[in-house]
C-alpha cells in the first residue's frame, strides 16, 4: 500500500539523557546509564525507517554538539525556530516537566500531528489538562512516555489479569528505592492502573521529607513517601517509596489464584502449589520505545485509535498530587478527582 512508503519528519526537543541518549547528561543526574534505559527517543526514530529525524533542539551547546557528532543531524538552540523551520510531523519532548505544557501547546498550534512527551505529563493539573485540550482541538495525538504501556511483558500481564489467571484481585503493592513520587512513581502508578484496568479513587499518603538533593537541580523538589491507594472495586494498594531506600522497582499484584511479580523486563506468576511461570527479559533490539514509535507510525498511516490515552497520564499526576495533599492535611484520605484548592497543588518533579 502506498501509505506504507511514507516517511514522517521527526524532531526532538531536549537532547539530554532520554531524548538523545547523552551519557554526559546521565552522569550529571547521578551516573545513570543510557545502556540501562528501555530505549531513547533518538534511537527509536533512527531505527525505524518510517521516520526521518530532521533536527534536535537544546539550550545546552555541549548537548547540541555531542548530538550532531553522534548523528550528523542539525540542531537549534531555540525549539521555536526548529518548529518553524523544519515543520516536523512528530515531535518528542524530552525536556523537564515544567516546560512540557508550553512546548506541547506550541507544537499543536503549529500543526504537529504527534507529540511524544516525556513523563510526568506536567507539574500542575491545569497544565496537563491544557496540553490534552490543545492537542484535541488541533486533531493531534498526545502520547506520554510511560513506557511500560508499550512493554511486552506488562501487556502480557495485563491480558492475563483480564483473562482471570490471577483470579479475583485481592491487593497490590508498589515499591521502589529512590523516592521521587513524581518522576519515578509516575511509572509504577500508571503501570498499575494499566495492568488492573482500574482507576484510583482515593489516596492516603505521607511524604518522606528527609533531606535529599534532587539530581536535576535545586529548583526541583520531588519527595518519596508511603501510603495507601484505593482503586475502583475496592482494591487496596500499598506504596513504599522512601527517599533513601534500596532495591529494584517492583509491582506485586495478588489474586485468589496466583500472584504476579513484575519488574521492568521480568515477569513471574506464582501459584499456591509452587508452580512459577517466568517470562524472559526483553531484547534490547525491541525496546518499549521502539514499539511505541511503531504504533505511532500505524496511527499516522491509518488514523486508528492509539492504545493509550494521555487522559490516563493526567489521572496518574492527580494521584501523585493527592499524596502531597494528604500529607499537607495531616495524613488523611483524599478522594479523587481533586476539587477546589487541592487542584492547585504542584509537584516540582524534573
Amino acid at each position: 500500500m502506498e501509505h506504507s512508503k511514507t516517511q514522517f519528519r521527526a524532531a526532538i526537543i531536549g537532547l539530554g539523557f532520554v531524548g538523545a541518549g547523552d551519557q554526559v547528561s546521565g552522569n550529571a543526574i547521578g551516573g545513570q546509564q543510557v545502556s540501562a534505559l528501555d530505549g531513547t527517543h533518538v534511537e527509536a526514530f533512527l531505527k525505524n525507517p518510517r521516520f526521518k529525524l530532521v533536527a534536535g533542539s537544546s539550550r545546552d551547546a555541549g548537548r547540541r554538539e555531542r548530538f550532531t557528532q553522534r548523528t550528523g543531524i542539525k540542531t537549534y538552540s531555540d525549539w521555536r525556530e526548529l518548529l518553524d523551520r523544519e515543520k516536523p510531523e512528530i515531535v518528542s519532548i524530552a525536556t523537564y516537566a515544567p516546560s512540557h505544557a508550553e512546548i506541547t501547546t506550541a507544537c499543536a498550534d503549529r500543526g504537529v500531528r504527534v507529540i511524544y512527551c516525556e513523563k510526568p505529563i506536567a507539574t500542575r493539573l491545569t497544565d496537563a489538562e491544557q496540553m490534552l485540550s490543545s492537542c484535541e482541538k488541533a486533531g493531534a495525538l498526545l502520547i506520554i512516555n510511560h513506557n511500560r504501556r508499550f512493554n511486552i511483558n506488562y501487556r502480557r500481564l495485563r491480558d492475563e489479569i483480564a483473562k482471570g489467571v490471577l483470579g479475583e484481585l485481592t491487593s497490590a503493592s508498589l515499591r521502589w528505592g529512590s523516592g521521587r513520587l513524581g518522576n519515578i512513581g509516575t511509572h509504577l502508578i500508571d503501570a498499575l492502573c494499566m495492568l488492573t484496568g482500574r482507576n484510583i479513587e482515593a489516596v492516603f499518603g505521607t511524604l518522606d521529607l528527609s533531606a535529599k538533593t534532587d539530581c536535576r537541580g535545586a529548583e526541583f523538589s520531588d519527595p518519596g513517601g508511603w501510603g495507601l491507594m484505593r482503586l475502583s472495586g475496592g482494591l487496596m494498594v500499598t506504596v513504599d517509596a522512601a527517599n533513601h531506600g534500596t532495591g529494584a522497582m517492583q509491582i506485586i499484584i495478588y489474586g485468589q489464584k496466583a500472584r504476579a511479580i513484575v519488574g521492568r523486563d521480568t515477569l513471574s506468576i506464582e501459584f499456591p502449589d509452587g508452580r512459577i511461570e517466568q517470562c524472559p527479559c526483553l531484547s534490547k533490539n525491541a525496546t518499549s520505545m521502539d514499539l511505541a514509535v511503531a504504533e505511532i507510525a500505524d496511527w499516522l498511516d491509518k488514523n486508528k485509535l492509539f492504545p493509550y490515552s494521555a487522559a490516563d497520564a493526567i489521572k496518574t499526576l492527580e494521584s501523585i498530587m493527592a499524596f502531597h495533599v494528604s500529607d499537607n492535611r495531616g495524613n488523611c484520605w483524599v478522594d479523587l478527582p481533586l476539587t477546589g484548592s487541592d487542584r492547585d497543588c504542584e509537584v516540582r518533579s524534573g
